[in-house]
């Protein structure tokens, strides 16, 4: 049984978090009508970075330059060409289920609308403790600990976890999303606009709780958004994509 503990220090001494180098990517269009051909369209190509332990890694680019997919690729949900290798351990292009899981220990996202990542009819303890269920992590008591522990770490009290999403404001569902990205205890999350969707107000409250995060857990953070103004300010470097190329660090 995996420890729940976590184990992450603040330091960027030990080689990179997340490398990924040569980095490509292309798919293959739908063929239409009885004599169409499927075409290869690139969307990745040759992206290389790196993320150290505790940085926040930005990255901007246009709509359509091939930020998803590169999310896709770290994930380990899409097929790729090149490297990508997390603390020291190369993944393999094409995954199969058992890598995925095991990648889920070291990588998490953090997706734009909060709310379409959370089952509408479970209730958010549920929600949390399920990745626990999932990878049979701990007896029943040390699970709800568990919840107890992260909904605290988000800025959310225990009585939280008898509610449902609906019951629950943007951030404050944003909030649980990254509880649940917190849950494997993993060195890398990947926030994916994760404050667009939000007002001002809020979207600066998650901002800093991304931030206290980092700074506690030592946590990597790859911070992708269209707001120039908000990687420069939140982010310690930025890349910019380009059709599918990182064209400036």
């Amino acid at each position: 049984m995996k420890n729940f503990t976590t184990n992450h220090t603040n330091s960027h001494a030990h080689g990179p978090l997340l490398s990924v180098s040569g980095l490509s990517c292309s798919y293959a269009t739908r063929a239409w009508g009885i004599f169409g051909k499927k075409e290869i369209k690139p969307v990745l190509n040759d992206v290389n970075f790196e993320i150290s332990k505790g940085e926040i890694f930005g990255l901007t680019g246009e709509s359509g330059c091939g930020k998803s997919t590169l999310v896709k690729c770290i994930l380990g949900q899409i097929g790729y060409q090149g490297e990508i290798i997390i603390k020291n351990r190369k993944w393999n292009k094409n995954p199969d289920y058992r890598e995925r899981r095991e990648r889920a220990f070291e990588v998490q996202a953090v997706f734009q609308n909060s709310g379409a990542s959370l089952n509408p009819v479970k209730t958010i303890g549920w929600i949390l403790e399920e990745p626990l269920k999932v990878h049979n992590l701990g007896a029943a008591a040390e699970r709800r600990f568990k919840v107890d522990y992260i909904l605290d770490q988000v800025g959310l009290d225990s009585s939280y976890k008898k509610r449902k999403p609906h019951e629950l404001s943007t951030g404050q569902k944003q909030r649980v999303s990254i509880g649940a990205a917190l849950m494997l205890n993993p060195s890398l999350i990947i926030a994916d606009e994760p404050v667009s969707a939000l007002d001002v107000s809020v979207a600066a409250q998650i901002l800093n709780l991304f931030r206290d995060l980092n700074l506690q857990l030592g946590l990597g953070l790859l911070f992708i958004s269209h707001n120039l103004d908000l990687v420069n300010c939140f982010c310690d470097r930025i890349a910019v994509m380009q059709n599918g190329r990182v064209v400036e660090q």
